[in-house]
């Protein structure tokens, strides 16, 4: 029998057993007295646990940008290794105010419609700790959705051009895919039971395989593709150059960063603990994330083997990611088993879109668009196959649809389809337009001189290592073989652009 009605008094119905209680001698009103406040006490008590695990998540989402950050650094050449670990500095920073300033309100205003929220603009109405935790928890996503972008475009691009993509996708692109899926007044939406749902489902992503990886790779690859290849990435035949990154120490110490920090991305996404199906639900993301990214990463280990003849600590470590990136929509409705199905076709889909990639003489130092993009898009469908509709049920406290090979009904893949291809053409239609406006100013790629001595050197004041400062090897011009490849990096897309 409960304790507190919704307005927080006791119940009425509690009333005749304490007079039965006082005829019996007992002090009905001290009796009641007591129950309340213990009651009042649990309620807060489950308040404060749900709040810490929120906020604790939070932190755990934030401190992934220590890990893109080390993978960054680390994915580079040592010449560009402060250039990338500012502009992560920067996604986080720039991207902070802006998602206070308008993002959070095109995300999650109530005042708003389908399409986009409205209201909430630089918290001006923020009612509860709630809104305080919300708004911590989602600025920290939208961050991450800027750090992917920003690998794929590393290397070569302005600073300024970081900050104006930063504003622009933390502030008003990224917010309104969020709005469409978490907001309860979304027309993607699955929340909120009361509400008519796209194809009486609604699209699933329970942590943002679509709307926070999907939207940071496509909005690197609009970057990237815009920009070209780095100098000397192909030569004039269009054949492949590997320029590998400078630590393989620094990617290790980076996955391993970002995998405990999805511990917080993917469980954290529940946004509650303290009830026993809240408590469930985090428990099996946590168990489905560990699987798939471990069998993505084990896959990529023996099939770049095979494939190249050598085992490559850069390519398993994102594999790792791209099993991650790919079991995020799904983490709460998949079963273990097909968590461990995901990462193995995860690790296939970044093998084949790296090789798709390079027909197309297309260079993301990172594989931020084949790894987030493809991997993310793969999670996104994969859950219209496999999410299991008890699970579904039991995050969204309504039932009658699944994966198609669990209810037999297309109704929930409809919708990840449908999702997919809108936060497709959204991203590409935006950061395409912002991407080609900053090249039609001269404001996204650096210079031909200042691309080979190195970013450090010629716009952070010096090296990042010691010594490095005027080496001559980053000064001498190139070879002619050079020059003519790197002629060709710069015209390689002239005539798609």
């Amino acid at each position: 029998m409960g304790v507190l009605d919704a307005d927080g008094e006791c119940f009425t119905a509690i009333r005749d057993e304490l007079v039965k209680l006082e005829s019996q001698g007992v002090n009905g009103t001290l009796l009641a007295t007591h129950l309340c406040d213990l009651a009042s006490s649990l309620v807060s008590s489950t308040y404060g646990l749900n709040t810490f695990f929120v906020l604790i998540s939070a932190y755990l989402v934030f401190a992934m940008q220590i890990g893109f950050a080390m993978l960054c650094a680390g994915s580079v050449r040592a010449k560009n290794t402060m250039n990338i670990m500012l502009t992560n500095v920067l996604d986080a920073a720039a991207g902070a105010l802006s998602y206070y300033l308008v993002g959070y309100g095109f995300a999650y205003g109530k005042d708003g419609n389908k399409f986009i929220g409205s209201g909430s603009f630089a918290m001006h109405d923020f009612k509860s700790d709630v809104d305080y935790r919300n708004w911590i928890f989602q600025w920290a996503f939208a961050a991450a959705s800027a750090g992917i972008a920003s690998g794929s475009i590393a290397e070569r691009t302005q600073f300024t051009a970081y900050l104006v993509y930063s504003t622009f996708l933390t502030g008003f692109v990224y917010p309104v895919v969020s709005h469409w899926v978490w907001s309860p007044y979304g027309w993607l939406t699955a929340l909120d039971p009361e509400k008519e749902h796209l194809f009486k489902s609604g699209m699933v992503d329970f942590a943002g395989s679509g709307v926070v990886h999907m939207v940071g790779g496509i909005a690197g690859f609009w970057g990237a593709f815009l920009e070209g290849p780095r100098l000397g990435r192909f030569d004039v035949r269009g054949r492949k150059q590997e320029i590998k990154g400078h630590s393989g120490t620094l990617i290790v110490l980076g996955s391993f960063l970002l995998w405990f920090g999805w511990y917080g991305f993917n469980p954290g996404s529940q946004v509650a603990i303290a009830d026993q199906v809240s408590a469930i639900i985090v428990a099996r993301c946590a168990i489905t994330t560990t699987l798939c990214g471990a069998a993505a990463a084990v896959t990529t280990l023996f099939a770049k083997k095979l494939l190249v003849a050598h085992w490559s600590v850069a390519d398993v470590c994102n594999g790792l990611l791209g099993g991650f990136a790919a079991i995020t929509a799904g983490c709460a409705f998949v079963e273990p088993w097909a968590a461990v199905l995901l990462g193995f076709l995860a690790a296939w889909t970044l093998i084949g879109m790296n090789a798709l990639m390079e027909k197309f003489q297309y260079d993301d130092p990172l594989e931020a668009f084949q790894l987030h993009g493809g991997c993310g898009l793969l999670g996104v469908l994969f859950v219209g196959l496999l999410g299991k509709e008890d699970y579904v049920e039991q995050v969204f406290s309504r039932g009658n649809f699944g994966g198609l090979f669990y209810t037999g009904s297309g109704r929930l893949l409809a919708a990840q389809l449908v999702g997919a291809i809108v936060i497709i053409l959204w991203t590409s239609l935006l950061m395409g337009i912002c991407f080609a406006l900053l090249k039609a100013f001269n404001l996204l790629r650096i210079s031909q001189e200042d691309e080979i001595a190195g970013l450090d050197l010629t716009r952070h004041g010096g090296s990042n290592y010691p010594g490095d400062d005027h080496h001559p090897a980053k000064l001498y011009p190139p070879t002619a073989l050079g020059q003519a490849a790197d002629s060709n990096a710069k015209n390689v897309y002239s005539s798609k652009v």
